[in-house]
């Protein structure tokens, strides 16, 4: 047992002077060897995973069961030349019998012949044979995630974000910070709006004529790699070109054109935090994007929209885009809080608790609650877990009654060498999204919290060891809201003890404080905030 649980998920690729452990065995699915081998790009980060891959000498397996996919190919041509080029990988010879957990899984979800084959392929992952599986299969993370390995299944997204969390000192770009920018600021010529004028004939006159509007974007080496243009429309707009049409009249807000080309950055969750603030802001009940999906880059953002609301609503006649439709009235629902995002009930059976949180972290895990007395150069989104709507807090507080649904506020606490009744304060509303309790191992530690956490591998595993003893578990949260800094002075320690919210016994904030419902109403009112994502 020793071996199967080795280097799960990079877990001992350590940085040593820029030397890495090797023999991290990856099997890449399919789809991945079609993305890689394929004369036409099909991916654009094909290139990037490859260029990581060899960068942290991983040793990259193919399945038997590949070989048989390719022989399937009706072009004689085209399956010789897959056929050579699968000779540059490492092939798993032997065809292992499923073990009795993917079995189980097997029987309920696989309803064909390429299902089967695909849990053949998680069976490796699961009994240990390989380290890593990476697939843009959105059934086979769904099959992870019930026979909990879903820490050891990456898609080439996820994946290069977790290299570049890692390996910072080697990435080959710093991402800048998403700004608001101007149409008539951009160049057109770009070669990320390529695939916009392939797809829509009139882009350029179209972008040339919104040389005005607002747009929001980030940069990476005087290149544009993200975009989102945002739209209102109003109670009389006409939608005859969408079928089945919107019946109701309501105010929208239309994502007009929306793109994120470099991945690994968690970037798109970004664009679509703004997307919800914007609609929070104009107080509209619906949100919705039109789309092919002709692209992996459009699949996958549809993979995210669907992800956090977003239901298939027909398609745009004039061009043949799917439509996605998210309403936004206000509801919550707390087995899927990302459904309903940022929604938060202040009538539901949950709790609320106060979260501390030390300076040294605070802004790094909540960039969007920058203080004023803080550098925003020095927390620009050029880490994923800053650009995250999903997010990780590493906790050893003795109350641990916490579950999925729960309000956090986040109390940043006193800064060194200040009084605490001035410069501790509470700066963040948060949902929790799931509690992850009973870790027994450091590997099972490291796994859990690598993916949405502020820490390297390298201080989670110092982390678990030097508190071995004291039980941390984590707490994934949605951030909901950021109190802007007129606020902030009105949410000190101070103006908390004075409203009884807080005691000031000893070690009162030494874990999470639970605070009554009429506590939270208190702190809303005080903050003075505009509560359109709040239901009483």
């Amino acid at each position: 047992m020793v071996e199967i649980t080795r280097s799960l998920s990079l877990i001992n690729i350590y940085k040593e002077d820029i030397q890495f452990v090797k023999n991290v065995k990856i099997l890449l699915d399919t789809n991945i060897i079609i993305h890689r081998e394929t004369e036409k790009i099909i991916n654009s980060d094909i290139g990037k995973l490859f260029n990581w891959l060899d960068k942290i000498n991983a040793q990259k397996f193919i399945h038997q069961i590949t070989k048989q996919e390719i022989n399937k190919l009706k072009d004689k041509d085209k399956k010789n030349t897959f056929s050579i080029k699968l000779d540059a990988y490492n092939e798993l010879i032997t065809l292992n019998k499923l073990e009795q957990e993917v079995e189980s899984i097997s029987i309920r979800y696989d309803k064909n012949e390429n299902d089967k084959n695909d849990t053949l392929l998680l069976n490796e992952v699961f009994r240990g044979t390989v380290d890593i599986l990476l697939t843009e299969d959105k059934k086979i993370h769904q099959k992870a995630n019930l026979l909990n390995i879903s820490e050891k299944v990456f898609t080439i997204e996820s994946f290069l974000e977790l290299v570049n969390r890692e390996f910072p000192d080697l990435t080959d770009y710093k991402v800048l910070s998403v700004e608001k920018s101007y149409f008539g600021k951009i160049d057109l010529k770009d070669t990320f709006f390529d695939s916009f004028k392939e797809d829509y004939p009139e882009f350029g006159t179209w972008f040339n004529k919104k040389s005005n509007e607002p747009v929001y974007i980030s940069m990476a080496d005087g290149k544009v790699c993200s975009f989102l243009y945002l739209k209102i429309e109003e109670k009389d707009e006409n939608y005859n070109d969408i079928e089945p049409i919107f019946s109701q009249k309501e105010k929208r807000l239309k994502i007009g054109t929306f793109k994120v080309a470099l991945n690994g950055y968690r970037l798109a969750e970004r664009f679509l935090k703004i997307v919800f603030d914007n609609a929070i802001k104009q107080k509209v009940n619906e949100i919705y994007v039109t789309i092919f999906d002709k692209r992996d880059e459009q699949k996958r953002l549809i993979n995210l929209l669907e992800e956090w609301g977003f239901n298939k609503w027909g398609i745009k006649k004039s061009t043949g885009e799917l439509v996605y439709v998210r309403d936004f009235t206000p509801k919550f629902d707390i087995n899927y809080p990302r459904k309903t995002y940022p929604f938060i009930s202040h009538n539901a059976n949950n709790k609320i608790f106060i979260v501390p949180i030390w300076p040294d972290y605070h802004t790094e895990l909540l960039p969007d609650s920058i203080l004023r007395t803080e550098s925003p150069d020095n927390f620009k989104e050029d880490k994923p877990h800053r650009n995250a709507i999903s997010k990780t807090y590493i906790s050893r507080s003795l109350n641990r009654d916490i579950k999925k649904g729960d309000i956090l506020l986040f109390y940043r606490t006193k800064e060194k060498d200040k009084s605490a009744y001035y410069s501790a304060l509470i700066t963040t509303i948060a949902l929790v999204e799931e509690k992850i309790d009973n870790i027994t191992s450091e590997i099972e530690f490291i796994q859990k919290a690598r993916k949405r956490s502020i820490f390297s591998d390298e201080e989670l595993k110092k982390m678990w060891n030097d508190n071995q003893n004291n039980g941390s578990f984590l707490i994934n949260f949605l951030h909901i809201y950021s109190l802007t800094s007129e606020q902030r002075s009105k949410l000190i320690r101070k103006r908390l003890l004075e409203l009884n919210i807080l005691t000031g016994e000893e070690n009162e904030l030494r874990g999470l404080k639970e605070i009554t419902k009429e506590n939270f109403i208190t702190i809303i009112k005080e903050a003075n905030i505009d509560e359109s994502f709040i239901i009483y």
